[in-house]
């Protein structure tokens, strides 16, 4: 008799950019603010993703108050999450609200499980966003190789280790235009 879960075909993957977001100080400005607040800063970053996002990427998830992106070329993830930061810091300026977000973008090969997207390229997406400070963009070495030309000027940062990674990473700090 065979196995029905072993004769299954492996999951599907695909190559893509990952990004990750996240609001700096989310927690304490919840904690100052309140819940309302917090719901109004979380519909604002909504609002301005789904304004510049391209038909081709994709929100993968809602993560608290990040987001999980997803994009076919690295050229568009680091066009769009520039676009990102100039509009949060132009929604912060002209509400005084603190949408200060952090990011990071990682070029592999992800696993489709159903609309969610898993694997070591994907936890590292992840490492690098947290790595980032408040307004600020990183980029692996492999999401920087993918560029036919950066966009903007990138600052080498070096090789960073990183929690649950077992080799050091090479980052890059894409600088403000």
């Amino acid at each position: 008799m065979t196995n029905p879960i072993a004769a299954k075909s492996p999951p599907p993957t695909v190559a893509g950019a990952v990004v990750f977001t996240d609001i700096v100080s989310f927690t304490e400005f919840t904690a100052i603010e309140g819940d309302e607040a917090a719901n109004a800063l979380l519909t604002a970053q909504e609002d301005i993703v789904n304004a510049v996002l391209p038909p081709e990427a994709r929100l993968v998830k809602e993560l608290g108050d990040g987001l999980m992106l997803w994009f076919p070329d690295a050229e568009s993830a680091l066009r769009i999450c520039l676009t990102l930061l100039r509009r949060f810091e132009d929604y912060s300026s002209s509400t005084l609200q603190p949408l200060w977000v952090r990011m990071g973008i990682h070029w592999g090969r992800q696993t489709r499980r159903r609309d969610d997207l898993i694997g070591h390229d994907v936890n590292l997406a992840s490492r690098i966003a947290n790595q980032a400070g408040p307004s600020e963009l990183l980029l692996s070495e492999d999401t920087v190789r993918q560029l036919d030309r950066p966009i903007t000027d990138l600052e080498e940062i070096g090789l960073v280790v990183m929690k649950g990674i077992p080799d050091p990473i090479r980052l890059f700090r894409a600088l403000p235009e």
